[in-house]
C-alpha cells in the first residue's frame, strides 16, 4: 500500500530532527510531529541554556581573579531578568534556526502530539497520517518523588523562567544536574544547599572526580547536606520549611525554593497512544535492540526514551546511523563503548572510558595501572587562589591501552574531547607518552604523567 510518508517522526528533539534531516537528505519523503518548541529539551531546558548561565556565574570569580593581574576591585550586580531573557532570546533564535533547516530539508512539520492509531498510522491534532516507518524519539522529563508539600517545588524546566533570583535555594538530588545548578546558584550568588542521599556526588563516576567536585563546592561555600533524604515540604511566611531525614535526624532547612531536577527524569511516553501498538516497555523505557528497532519491524526509538546512554550527542548519533542505514544504504550501529560526557560543574569535569573501580571489576587489582596527577593550574597563582586540577589515565597492564581518562579543571570538557578520539582510536600510554606536549598548558600533564 502507499503511505503518505516514508518516514514519520515524533518528536523534534536533538534525535528527531537530526534523523528527520538525514533521512530527507537520502531522498525519504518525511513528516515530522512536535507539540512544543523545536529542539526538545538540550535547546529549550537543558544543554544551552543551563550552559550560558553556567558562564555567567563564572563572573564574580573573574573580577576577584582579575585583581591578582593588576586589574582594579569591580563592584557589579547581576540583573537576573537581564540574564533570563537574554538567554531566552537565545533559545528563540535556535528555535527559528531549525525551522530553517527542516524548510530547507522538506521536512513537514506537524505541530501537535503525536499519537499511534496503529503501526502505520499516526494522530497528530485533526490530522492522520500514515508512514512505512515511524521514529520515536520524545526524549525525557524531570519527575518530583510523591512526598508532602511536593507542589511547592520546581524542576530544571523552570528554573530559566524564574521572575526573581533565589537568595536561598535547596537543591535536592546529588547528580549532574543537581551538581551544575548548585554550582551555577552559588556562582551568581545565592545560598545554596544540596541534599545528596549517599556520602557522595555523582554516583557512576570516578572516585577521584567525585571527590576532587565535591571538596572545591564545598569551598566555595556550598552546604551538602550527605546520606539525606526529604520527607516534608511546608510554605510558611519564611520561605520553604524542608524537612530532612538522615545524617542529621529532622534537619529543616529554609529555602526560598527548591530545584529537584536531579531526583530523575523518565522517558517521555505518556499520551503516545503505545497501548494501539504491541512494543515492549522496560523500567518505563522503550526496549529496541542494536538497530534502535522496537518488537514492530518498522517502529524504531532513538535518544533518552529507550534509556541507553542519555546525552545530546548520542541521541543525535543514533538517529543519524538509523537514517543512513534505511534510507543511505548504508548499515551501520552505535557503538557505546568511550562516550564522553562532561559535568558543567564548579570546577569543570569531564570523563571518557572505564573509571578506576570499573577497570579494577573488568580487568582485576593487577590487570591495570593508575596514572594521577593533582595541581594548581598556573592562572590561579597570581590571584593566590587554591583550586586544583585533576588529571587520571586508567591503562589496562597488558596491553598498555589507555581504557579510562578523567578531568577536573578549566576546559576540561575541550580537553577530554581530544582525548576521547585517542582512547576511541585505541591510543596507548606509549602513545601519550611519545607525545610532545604544548607549553605551558594544563592539558600537557596527560602526555607527561609517570
Amino acid at each position: 500500500m502507499g503511505y503518505d510518508f516514508d518516514l514519520f517522526v515524533i518528536g523534534a528533539g536533538s534525535g528527531g530532527i537530526a534523523t528527520a534531516r538525514r533521512a530527507a537528505e537520502y531522498g525519504a519523503k518525511v513528516g515530522l510531529a512536535e507539540y512544543d518548541r523545536l529542539g526538545g529539551t538540550c535547546v529549550n531546558r537543558g544543554c544551552i541554556p543551563k550552559k550560558l548561565m553556567v558562564y555567567t556565574s563564572h563572573f564574580p570569580e573573574l573580577f576577584i581573579e582579575s585583581q591578582g593581574y593588576g586589574w582594579s576591585t569591580v563592584s557589579s550586580v547581576l540583573n537576573w531578568s537581564k540574564m533570563t531573557t537574554a538567554i531566552g532570546k537565545e533559545t528563540k533564535r535556535l528555535n527559528g534556526i531549525y525551522q530553517k533547516m527542516l524548510d530547507t530539508s522538506k521536512v513537514k512539520i506537524f505541530q501537535g502530539r503525536g499519537k499511534f492509531i496503529d503501526n502505520h498510522t499516526v494522530e497528530v491534532g485533526e490530522n492522520k497520517v500514515t508512514a512505512e516507518k515511524i521514529l520515536i524519539a520524545v526524549g525525557g522529563y524531570p519527575v518530583k518523588p510523591n512526598i508532602p508539600g511536593i507542589e511547592h517545588t520546581i524542576t530544571s524546566d523552570q528554573i530559566f523562567t524564574l521572575p526573581e533570583q533565589p537568595k536561598r535555594i535547596v537543591i535536592w538530588g546529588g547528580g549532574y544536574i543537581g551538581v551544575e545548578f548548585a554550582c551555577i546558584m552559588r556562582g551568581l550568588g545565592s545560598e545554596v544547599i544540596q541534599i545528596i542521599r549517599r556520602d557522595k556526588i555523582l554516583r557512576g563516576f570516578d572516585d577521584d572526580l567525585r571527590l576532587t567536585i565535591q571538596k572545591s563546592m564545598e569551598n566555595h561555600g556550598i552546604q551538602i547536606l550527605k546520606n539525606s533524604e526529604v520527607t516534608s515540604i511546608e510554605k510558611t511566611p519564611q520561605g520553604l520549611k524542608i524537612s530532612t531525614k538522615g545524617n542529621k535526624n529532622n534537619e529543616i532547612v529554609l529555602a526560598d525554593t527548591i530545584g529537584l531536577a536531579a531526583t530523575g527524569r523518565k522517558p517521555n511516553l505518556d499520551n503516545l497512544g503505545l497501548e494501539n501498538i504491541d512494543i515492549e516497555i522496560n523500567k518505563g523505557a522503550i526496549v529496541v535492540d542494536k538497530y534502535s528497532c522496537t518488537k514492530q519491524s518498522n517502529i524504531y526509538a532513538v535518544g533518552d526514551c529507550t534509556n541507553r546512554i542519555n546525552l545530546t550527542p548520542v541521541a543525535i548519533n543514533e538517529g543519524r546511523l538509523f537514517a543512513d542505514s534505511h534510507f543511505g544504504q548504508n548499515p551501520r550501529i552505535m557503538n557505546y563503548e568511550n562516550v564522553p560526557s562532561a559535568i558543567f560543574s564548579t570546577p569543570e569535569a569531564a570523563t571518557v572510558g572505564l573509571t578506576e573501580l570499573e577497570a579494577r571489576e573488568q580487568y582485576g587489582e593487577s590487570g591495570i595501572k593508575v596514572y594521577k596527577s593533582q595541581f594548581r593550574p598556573m592562572y590561579y597563582v597570581l590571584p593566590e587562589r587554591e583550586e586544583k586540577t585533576l588529571m587520571k589515565l586508567v591503562v589496562h597492564r597488558d596491553s598498555d591501552r589507555v581504557i579510562g581518562a578523567h578531568m577536573v579543571g578549566n576546559y576540561a570538557s575541550e580537553i577530554i574531547q581530544g582525548i576521547a578520539i585517542a582512547i576511541k582510536a585505541g591510543a596507548t600510554k606509549s602513545n601519550f607518552d611519545a607525545t610532545v606536549g604544548i607549553h605551558p598548558t594544563s592539558a600537557e600533564e596527560f602526555v607527561t604523567m609517570r
